[in-house]
């Protein structure tokens, strides 16, 4: 087992791939084979397109705050005049999918929570048809996530109540990052600088949802968490590395998530949440109480 990520490097080294690693670590933890433990991560991956294309069709939140932004950039997508490229807006539009359908109580999968599952997906999406990745590469990009994001888990947290929305979308974009890094042929080290790179850009965010839902701002950050992986993922390809080492970075968000002010977890008592229009949305959605 490891809890570091220079663990997960060491260990990770005497396996094919990460993902091999992980399927290893899990089959050894909880009893089932690999054979068992793939068919699980496969089923979590039909969960993940089918949210994408339910999404890009058009859904409405149950509150009716949010809804049809995927298929809008679908359609932008489609016309063809843009300024990202078309595999990081495909990312975008995809991981606005996927939380457009957890707004409207459809079934998606939690990657690592529900209010950041549109970033592994919708990078993992993106890029299979970018990279041509067969149905076993997919679900290898899902344990090599997963792999980083245990050391996240471990040693920060994920939950946007404990640490901000930097532990959530945060740790989604860092997960996407390292697995994109390994789907593109690099190494483990290339994904932990890759996982620096985006908790480095993303430390700090709060969470501060309006009407204490997980619609706004939440479904937009989903966005953004995926176009920052794909960015980390090319700076860390490219040779870039983190001056701070991968393990420090975890831990300096661990600290700054316990330093956050509470207002700012996931209470709606801080930025967004107390604008006048978010405070005209709760009362919209909640009334009086």
């Amino acid at each position: 087992m490891f809890n570091t990520i220079v663990e997960l490097i060491d260990q990770s080294a005497a396996y094919a791939s990460v993902a091999e690693f992980m399927v290893a670590v899990e089959a050894e933890n909880s009893g089932r084979t690999p054979t068992q433990i793939r068919a699980i991560m496969a089923r979590n991956l039909e969960v993940m397109e089918d949210s994408i294309v339910q999404g890009i069709r058009g859904v409405r939140s149950v509150t009716g705050l949010t809804g049809g932004d995927a298929k809008r950039l679908d359609q932008y997508l489609a016309a063809g005049d843009f300024f990202l490229g078309e595999t990081v807006l495909a990312a975008v539009r995809n991981a606005v999918a996927v939380n457009e359908v957890n707004a409207k109580m459809g079934l998606i999968c939690a990657t690592p929570t529900a209010g950041s599952a549109g970033v592994v997906a919708g990078c993992l999406v993106a890029a299979r048809d970018k990279l041509n990745l067969t149905r076993a590469q997919q679900v290898d990009f899902l344990f090599t996530a997963g792999a980083f994001g245990l050391v996240i888990a471990n040693n920060a947290g994920i939950a946007g109540a404990e640490g901000g929305c930097q532990a959530e979308v945060g740790s989604a974009a860092a997960m996407a990052a390292a697995a994109l890094v390994c789907a593109k042929g690099g190494n483990a080290d290339t994904a932990a600088q890759a996982v620096a790179i985006t908790l480095a850009n993303l430390m700090g965010l709060i969470c501060d949802p309006v009407a204490g839902l997980v619609e706004i701002p939440c479904i937009k950050r989903n966005a953004m968490g995926a176009a920052q992986a794909f960015t980390s993922a090319d700076m860390a390809l490219a040779g870039v590395r983190t001056v701070i080492p991968p393990d420090e970075v975890i831990q300096a968000m661990d600290r700054v998530g316990a330093q956050m002010p509470s207002i700012f977890k996931e209470t709606a008592e801080g930025g967004l949440a107390t604008t006048p229009t978010g405070q005209r949305l709760r009362q919209q959605v909640f009334g009086d109480q």
